[in-house]
């Protein structure tokens, strides 16, 4: 999920880890165009001692998943209340922690994340959630408008309108033609908002 906020186009990453580490491969291959992520979190099928008490290993993919999030800016976070992730259906089996988050080391205005596991059933894996602050500030707004039926409004139209006419459209035959136009139309339209709007 993409949201954007202090000019930039920031993400937050829900994954699952299948058997052919599909999502870590596309982590690798776009983790360029992913350095405002916020929080990566999912189910990443990986046993590890790292974070697992139970898990007598260190798994082959850690180590490369540990390269992903520290390039995004990101580290492994740990619950205020560690334990199981994923309950197994085999008695006999241990249960595992499977589900991860990964947070900004400078977390502030977000807590730990937190384990659900009253609330897990009928799933198998438990529910993790986490407070995200958002900071008590004032934002200056200001707000500009035409008013409907008025003197501006008919001379915003006019602007457009001549703006428009004026364009030269039959040499347009190549995708950066198109492109060039498109821009001068974008201008027409801010320039005839910048000269006939109001601050109300």
């Amino acid at each position: 999920m993409a949201f954007h906020g202090d000019r930039n186009t920031n993400f937050m990453i829900n994954i699952y880890f299948d058997s052919n580490q599909t999502a870590f491969h596309f982590l690798c291959q776009n983790a360029i165009n992913l350095d405002n992520t916020v929080i990566i979190t999912g189910d990443f099928n990986i046993r590890d001692s790292d974070w697992d008490p139970l898990a007598h290993h260190h798994s082959i993919h850690t180590d490369d998943l540990m390269t992903i999030a520290d390039s995004l800016g990101l580290e492994l976070s740990h619950p205020s209340n560690p334990g199981p992730t994923r309950f197994a259906d085999n008695p006999r089996d241990s249960n595992s922690v499977l589900d991860l988050v990964f947070l900004p080391p400078d977390n502030s205005g977000s807590g730990k994340h937190i384990l659900h596991p009253e609330i897990r059933e009928p799933s198998d894996h438990v529910p993790l959630t986490i407070e995200v602050g958002i900071r008590n500030i004032n934002i200056d707004m200001n707000i500009w408008s035409i008013r409907r039926d008025s003197e501006e409004e008919k001379d915003y139209i006019t602007s457009i309108t001549n703006g428009v006419y004026n364009l030269n459209t039959s040499s347009i035959t190549t995708k950066e033609e198109l492109e060039d136009y498109v821009q001068q139309l974008a201008i027409i339209f801010e320039n005839a908002w910048r000269s006939h709007s109001k601050l109300k």
